[in-house]
């Protein structure tokens, strides 16, 4: 990449979280020409706060907003996967954005070749196992969930956390599951629980794992067995706050919790 903007931003972006201040996107609009140099931008932010992690990550959010939409996928840090019942204690959140989501763990490692085609019924077959997650929206940006669009996907695509639930084995009847009739809520502290049913952008978060092994082979390298990918929201991203109690629940799955 020779965008020299790209080494800036991801400056700023370490500086942000250096101080827990979030920084002014606004002297950065449009200088980011395309979701491969927001890519590049998280590149170098996870090298320098993760540089013991794998070099390609177990741990991703994926998604979009719709099937034909582009699918944008982020890998996390290690140290940002809580299991539920977690508690944040002082963890420092510019935001609390919520969202409920299904996550996957594969069963097998996928090479390049193997991901380049791979089929919907190939990236289902891959899934080993399932869960509730409840992905804590954050942003190192003062604008927040206004930034633009490249910056926000600069920014890990506004990842704080992931708290995860308890995996399922995902057999023969679950391959079955009609992700339409799915029905999931959402509690947050003291406010009324939200309801939502087959509200996943793309029908069936399964959909988003092709292109989600295909990204994170692309440089070459395998995926391992047991990767985890979070698949999107249901819930579009209610606002929780500092001392809320989050409860997640889908029928027949499970539920996640955590307590900021």
């Amino acid at each position: 990449m020779t965008n020299p903007q790209i080494d800036a931003i991801a400056q700023t972006l370490l500086t942000a979280r250096r101080n827990q201040i979030p920084a002014d996107s606004t002297p950065f609009d449009g200088k980011l020409q395309n979701s491969a140099e927001a890519l590049a931008v998280q590149d170098i932010v996870l090298a320098a706060l993760a540089p013991q992690q794998t070099p390609l990550s177990r741990h991703w959010k994926s998604g979009g907003p719709s099937r034909t939409g582009e699918i944008l996928n982020t890998p996390l840090l290690d140290s940002g996967i809580w299991k539920s019942p977690a508690q944040a204690g002082a963890h420092p959140f510019n935001l609390r954005l919520i969202e409920i989501e299904i996550g996957f763990k594969t069963k097998h490692a996928v090479t390049p070749a193997e991901a380049v085609n791979m089929t919907q019924e190939q990236g289902h077959a891959l899934i080993e196992a399932f869960t509730v997650t409840i992905e804590v929206v954050d942003s190192r940006w003062q604008q927040g969930n206004d930034t633009a669009a490249l910056l926000k996907l600069a920014d890990m695509q506004s990842h704080g956390v992931l708290v995860v639930g308890q995996w399922q084995p995902y057999g023969e009847q679950e391959a079955r599951r009609d992700w339409s009739k799915q029905r999931c809520t959402v509690k947050i502290g003291e406010q009324m629980p939200l309801e939502f049913v087959g509200t996943h952008s793309m029908q069936d978060p399964r959909w988003v794992i092709p292109s989600w092994v295909r990204h994170a082979t692309a440089g070459g390298q395998t995926l391992p067995a047991g990767a985890i990918v979070t698949t999107g929201s249901w819930s579009g991203v209610p606002a929780a706050q500092a001392g809320d109690l989050v409860v997640a629940q889908f029928d027949g799955i499970g539920s996640v919790s955590v307590q900021l």
